[in-house]
């Protein structure tokens, strides 16, 4: 598939980049000098000559070997154009030599611009002619709005799937292509053409849009969204199959329960309050309903929920065994124990999925160690269970065919089905798996990690209790702020505790907070600091900085209470008169309680860590 080679040094097109396809090339001419004179210009109205013609020296070795198909061993592996400290002149400069030079890329590294050879270039002159390359590189450095750039036409449908998968694979953030046919005059067949456009929004990167063309006047609907019996991926992309959207339209400032009637604040972008509306009958039929429905002027973020209210029944309560108290004496009992010394701040099990095999935590741990392949056959783990959707997952972890997969999986499994679709295109390659696990929301992708972070952030809890007890001790964090209602506070707020401080009990244990995992925290300087280090350690992250770049994860961390209080508690024992209870080895029918609990908790904190330490009843003594 190799073109025939060209020394495109001298061959440079500046024409204008929205032509529909590779054919329309300025003329060389044949003397072997070009039409480059802007460019050239630029580098020499910037550059001393000695460094131009140096600069031409470095340029012209880079290619010379490459023509000659023989690695740059002896070569130097780059150039300094030396610093340049006007902003602008840099600017100028990167863009310059990347336009003359389109295989070779321009770092910035303190004012000074390094010139290196371009490898990705290299690697799609395998796939493509030097001058396709030549001219592809030009397009994606240009970045011109709305402008298309078109390969020559290709029949070979393997060769045009390599071209689609190296694209997207290395400038897949910034582009994106799509297979075009075009009928070819002198045969009559149609052949096909792979376009390459910038994604909306990629062209504008870096550059602050104005307040009232803030992406371009997109519409936001908020609403509320009742939803019953319901995963929360599951309902999000059965309303984005409904009203044309993708699921990354939709936010929300936190994750709802599947098993409960949850309700909760929703934004959508690009969908007007009507056409919302529209669909209110069609996704009744799934257990969920909308209302509320306005028009807003932004999107809602993970961590701007305030708190949540629960109304819960508990029903056919039942005393210990060997219990004397009276079972609403001792409900009574366990309640004022709650409300009075709150209960440990833990993570519920909600957060780490209900799988056996595999948690979301495990997930969230490979791809903090960028292991994306063993991340996707985690995800894809089935549970030992005989039906459809662990089927389909068995058959992928035997075979790794994608394709086959998603003909087993089913509809409403939305997040296998994306990863799967993406894999099937990309290839169950590393680079397939980062695009796989960009098929999926940012909020998604985020959430696995978080899932890993809280795990640690429970083990860390219950090592700090049983270690110190609810005695304030030196080197633990407290939080200095009365009012804190979330996790989001800086590091100024929280304060390493002294000797002094420690031996004359100057804080409360409801004051203490524990770090979880992030670039931008600061650990306990006691036992507990040193717990942390060793399960970093344990897990294979004493390197980790916490950021997943391929992935576009940061993960500063914060700070978490390890003691919580619910708000607004009232509850109310109610007898169950159509339930009869057999008591063993009696013929007498007891009536069965049932408690009616209502309390409010701050955001990220759970209803099932609450409940279980009123039931269990033994809270910190």
């Amino acid at each position: 598939s190799h073109g025939p080679k060209v020394n495109t040094l001298v061959k440079y097109t500046d024409g204008d980049q929205n032509h529909p396809s590779g054919s329309e090339k300025e003329d060389t001419i044949s003397d072997g000098t070009s039409k480059c004179e802007e460019k050239a210009d630029v580098l020499s109205s910037f550059l001393d000559e000695k460094t131009h013609e140096l600069l031409n020296n470095f340029a012209c070795d880079i290619k010379e070997k490459w023509l000659s198909e023989t690695e740059l061993i002896g070569l130097p592996l780059e150039f300094s154009i030396g610093r340049i400290l006007d902003k602008n002149q840099r600017a100028s400069l990167h863009s310059a030599i990347r336009q003359k030079f389109p295989f070779l890329i321009t770092v910035g590294k303190n004012s000074e611009i390094v010139v290196k050879p371009n490898l990705e270039y290299k690697e799609l002159c395998h796939l493509v002619s030097e001058e396709e390359a030549f001219d592809f590189f030009k397009y994606l450095d240009a970045k011109k709005e709305n402008s298309k750039f078109t390969f020559k036409p290709d029949a070979n449908k393997d060769h045009r799937k390599a071209v689609h998968h190296f694209v997207n694979k290395k400038f897949g953030n910034l582009v994106e292509t799509k297979s075009f046919s075009e009928m070819n005059c002198s045969t009559g067949n149609p052949n096909v053409v792979i376009t390459v456009r910038f994604r909306e929004k990629a062209h504008k990167r870096g550059k602050r849009p104005l307040p009232e063309c803030q992406e371009g006047n997109v519409i936001y609907t908020a609403f509320t969204l009742r939803k019953e019996n319901l995963e929360m991926f599951e309902a999000i992309g059965f309303l984005a199959i409904k009203l044309g959207v993708i699921p990354s339209d939709f936010s929300y400032a936190g994750l709802k329960d599947k098993k409960a009637i949850t309700y909760q604040a929703m934004v959508v972008r690009k969908v007007t309050p009507e056409r919302l509306k529209n669909i209110e009958k069609e996704i009744e039929k799934k257990r969920m309903n909308v209302f509320n429905i306005r028009s807003v002027d932004d999107s809602l973020r993970l961590g701007q929920l305030k708190g949540n209210h629960f109304d819960i029944v508990i029903r056919n309560l039942k005393k210990q065994i060997n219990d004397s108290a009276n079972l609403r004496e001792r409900v009574m009992e366990a309640i004022e124990n709650v409300k009075k010394k709150g209960f440990v701040n833990y993570y519920g099990p909600q957060r780490f999925g209900k799988g056996r095999k595999v948690h979301t935590d495990q997930i969230g741990l490979a791809l903090l160690k960028n292991e994306m392949m063993k991340a996707i056959k985690l995800f894809l783990t089935p549970e030992d269970l005989d039906d459809p959707v662990n089927r389909a997952k068995k058959y992928f972890l035997q075979t790794e065919d994608a394709k086959g997969t998603l003909s087993l999986m089913p509809e409403f499994k939305v997040r296998e089905r994306a990863l799967l679709e993406a894999l099937h295109r990309f290839g169950m390659t590393e680079e397939g798996c980062i695009q796989a696990w960009f098929s999926l929301p940012h909020s998604m992708r985020i959430f696995y990690v978080h899932a890993y972070t809280s795990k640690i952030w429970n083990e860390a809890v219950s090592y700090r209790l049983a270690t110190y007890g609810a005695r304030v001790v030196e080197g633990d964090l407290v939080c200095l702020d009365e009012d804190i209602d979330d996790e989001n506070f800086p590091n100024s707020k929280v304060h390493l505790v002294t000797e002094e401080e420690g031996s004359a009990n100057m804080y409360a244990i409801h004051q203490v907070v524990l770090p979880i995992l992030g670039y931008n925290i600061q650990y306990p300087k006691n036992k507990v600091g040193q717990w942390y280090h060793d399960i970093l350690s344990r897990d294979g992250l004493q390197t980790c900085r916490f950021k997943v770049p391929t992935l576009k994860l940061n993960v500063p961390g914060c700070y978490r209470q390890i003691l919580k209080h619910p708000r607004n508690l009232s509850y109310q024992l109610m007898e169950d008169h159509d339930i009869d209870v057999k008591m063993k080895g009696s013929h007498i029918d007891e009536t069965a309680l049932s408690l009616l609990i209502s309390f409010d908790l701050d955001a990220s904190c759970y209803a099932t860590v609450c409940l279980k330490e009123i039931m269990k009843h033994d809270v910190l003594n």
